[in-house]
């Protein structure tokens, strides 16, 4: 009976020292990785013919990291309006008109850095009546109120730029089918000091 509670005591004991061991030789968690702040501008410049109708820069800050297992979050920025759009019997419905960008950074070789942009806009140009109610045949009555609705154009783009320090670089360059504005994408980055 004796052995046996020794040979169970130096079991326990056993046990409880190579859990501390196996616990001293866990890898500890990964130090932060590096960071550098980055000043970046989007400028959204749309032409009409030679004329210049809109110039939008848009200005945020991120912060570049060394590439990793894991990929750093998202930078986010939205700019615009809810436009009310007639749905029908069922009322309004709203429709989110504007800007929208998307940004990560990451550190590269030879004091460059790697910007991931997703980029969209979205704005109203004019606007088609349609007619707010059908008659039991369900052709439109021509004596029905007209309702406005706007015409919504769009643009998205994904960008991967390399840019050093101070650089400015004009990305893309889009022509509206319908309309013929050229909008171009004018990118600016700057490290934060």
């Amino acid at each position: 009976m004796r052995n046996a509670r020794f040979a169970l005591a130096t079991i326990f004991a056993l046990t409880l020292v190579s859990f501390r061991l196996a616990a001293q030789d866990s890898p500890k968690p990964e130090s932060k990785r590096p960071s550098t702040t980055l000043k970046v501008q989007v400028t959204f410049s749309e032409m009409e013919g030679d004329k210049k109708v809109a110039n939008l820069p848009y200005t945020f800050f991120l912060k570049a990291v060394e590439a990793g297992p894991v990929p750093p979050p998202w930078t986010k920025m939205r700019m615009g309006s809810r436009l009310p759009v007639y749905a029908g019997k069922d009322g309004m419905q709203y429709i989110d008109v504007g800007t929208s960008i998307d940004a990560r950074g990451f550190i590269a070789d030879d004091g460059r850095f790697e910007l991931s942009l997703g980029l969209e806009r979205s704005w109203v140009e004019g606007d088609v009546p349609v007619a707010t109610e059908r008659s039991n045949g369900g052709a439109v009555d021509a004596h029905s109120p007209d309702f406005k609705e706007p015409i919504i154009r769009q643009f998205k783009t994904e960008l991967n730029l390399t840019m050093r320090d101070g650089q400015s670089t004009q990305t893309t360059q889009a022509a509206d089918p319908l309309s013929g504005r050229v909008l171009t994408i004018t990118v600016t980055m700057n490290v934060v000091k």
